[in-house]
């Protein structure tokens, strides 16, 4: 289905530089972009590709405007990648509207739970007693809600998600298949060469306008709830440990671990398989490169990185030897500068 490109600018602004009858069928990548579709250019670096790309319109910042006037119909606008974005769920909804919201009869909904208005439950879902879901929360297939867990307004989730007792999800969520919030924490006391389980009593407490990648897993607090503050994006496959605080708006990608009761600061990023160690606080807007392993506290905002780098193996295996050589280098390094200061002190001046 395709949409003129007038009717594109009418509905998220900017400014339209020729023709708005041009015709868009589709959102498109800058390199593969074909006449009819429509792509966006965010960064100077990709301005060569004004010239060869068979876009049939642009959305670029006004410093590329007439670059891409002169190839065609461009949109024009501070922030092309935020426009972008913005298009993207505006063409959604417009190609891919939601059904009407429906209780399937497949599902199993307790007698003791709360199901307000406008809300939609797919086949085989089960609510369990007690808990509530809001005004327009969407509830896919096989999805399980725990006693007493609450679903914020317009929240979605989709299969296959599982949240346990007590768990709180706010208004306008976005939890993909295979998440599970508030499995038991990783908590158990040693004895006697054997481990004894301590029950994990808290929950899981996630605010508004969060998103939850497949697979990830929120554990539940020990005693304390574990924490998700407002606007935080959680991709796919990480896992959050028993009595994390995450602060609003910060972003961890893929793979990523956080271990037990450490604090992540807001406006923070944590970069694909990198590990927060238990215990530890990160200041708000601080940045962790992938792969790095944070093993101690950050009070500074700023961009860490603590990784190893790659090399062939033999130059690796090399260096890591080295590596574990630099204690013993730095205990000679300091007598040698103890024997130079003392012969120093015993030389005689002139």
């Amino acid at each position: 289905m395709s949409r003129p490109l007038g009717s594109i600018v009418a509905a998220l602004g900017g400014t339209l530089v020729g023709s708005p009858d041009t015709m868009i069928t589709r959102l498109a990548p800058l390199a593969s972009a074909a006449p009819d579709e429509l792509a966006f250019v965010a960064q100077a670096r990709y301005a060569h590709q004004i010239r060869t790309t068979q876009a049939g319109a642009l959305v670029v910042t006004p410093a590329l405007q007439d670059a891409a006037a002169e190839r065609g119909a461009c949109i024009v606008t501070d922030d092309p990648y935020l426009y972008f974005a913005r298009l993207t769920q505006w063409w959604r909804s417009e190609h891919e509207p939601l059904p009407e919201p429906a209780i399937d009869p497949l599902s199993s909904i307790h007698p003791l739970a709360v199901i307000e208005p406008d809300v939609d439950i797919a086949a085989f879902a089960v609510i369990g007693a007690g808990a509530r879901v809001a005004r327009g929360a969407r509830i896919g297939a096989h999805v399980v809600l725990g006693r007493d867990a609450v679903v914020g307004p317009d929240t979605t989730l989709h299969a296959r998600v599982t949240v346990g007792e007590r768990c709180v999800i706010g208004a306008r969520c976005t939890v993909h298949p295979g998440v599970v919030i508030g499995a038991d924490g990783f908590g158990f006391a040693p004895h006697q060469g054997q481990w004894v389980k301590i029950e994990q009593l808290g929950a899981v407490r996630i605010g508004n306008d969060v998103e939850i990648g497949a697979n990830t897993c929120i554990d539940r607090g020990a005693l304390d709830d574990t924490v998700i503050e407002d606007g935080v994006k959680l991709d796919n496959l990480i896992q959050i440990g028993h009595n994390v605080h995450i602060g609003a708006h910060t972003a961890m990608a893929g793979c990523v671990g956080v271990a037990g009761s450490a604090t992540i600061g807001a406006h923070c990023t944590v970069g694909g398989g990198a590990v927060v160690l238990g215990h530890l606080s990160l200041a708000d807007g601080v940045n962790i490169s992938a792969a790095t392993v944070v093993t101690r506290s950050i009070r500074e905002p700023g961009h860490y990185t603590g990784v190893f780098p790659i090399d062939d193996n033999a130059s690796w295996e090399k260096n890591a030897a080295s590596l574990k050589q630099l204690n013993r280098l730095r205990e000679r390094l300091k007598a040698v500068e103890q024997a130079i200061a003392q012969a120093s002190n015993n030389t005689p001046k002139p």
